[in-house]
């Protein structure tokens, strides 16, 4: 029997800007929300607080839940390489309350940094899931996302 995997991600948004790892792999580079796996244990809050310091070295403040996406691996393009994934992904706003973005070791192995990102190019750079390019967009003129569940997507 295989698990769901709960994991929370950060929407950081300055100044037009959304904080996101830098990852890189056979394709290139591509990007991600800052974030992770939730421990037993752990609430999601904790889990988001705890992978941004990992990530990205800073400690955040996590606000309102703002996006849900399921991830079926079997259903998308990287099925192979992604044996038999099901994770649930809950994004929340997050405001970076105090440190200076760094990344010290890095937790993940194809993790190289952390940038910010104009969100009015997010279409011009690989972003997973890229289904959240135009909430983002929203979220970054003061609006909310049309949906806050975008369901099985990449």
């Amino acid at each position: 029997m295989n698990n769901i995997r709960n994991s929370a991600k950060a929407i950081i948004i300055e100044d037009d800007k959304i904080l996101l790892t830098c990852n890189e792999d056979t394709q290139g580079i591509f990007y991600l929300l800052p974030g992770g796996g939730q421990l037993h244990g752990e609430s999601l809050d904790e889990a988001l607080v705890r992978e941004c310091m990992e990530e990205a070295g800073v400690l955040v403040s996590v606000g309102d839940l703002l996006l849900v996406r399921d991830y079926i691996s079997d259903n998308h393009e990287f099925a192979e390489q992604d044996d038999d994934i099901h994770q649930v992904e809950f994004m929340f706003r997050c405001r970076i309350a105090e440190g200076d973005i760094h990344v010290g070791k890095v937790p993940d192995d194809w993790q190289t940094g952390v940038e910010w990102v104009d969100v009015n190019k997010l279409h011009d750079t690989r972003l997973f899931p890229a289904a959240i390019m135009e909430s983002v967009q929203r979220i970054a003129r003061g609006e909310r996302p049309d949906t806050c569940y975008l369901g099985d997507v990449n």
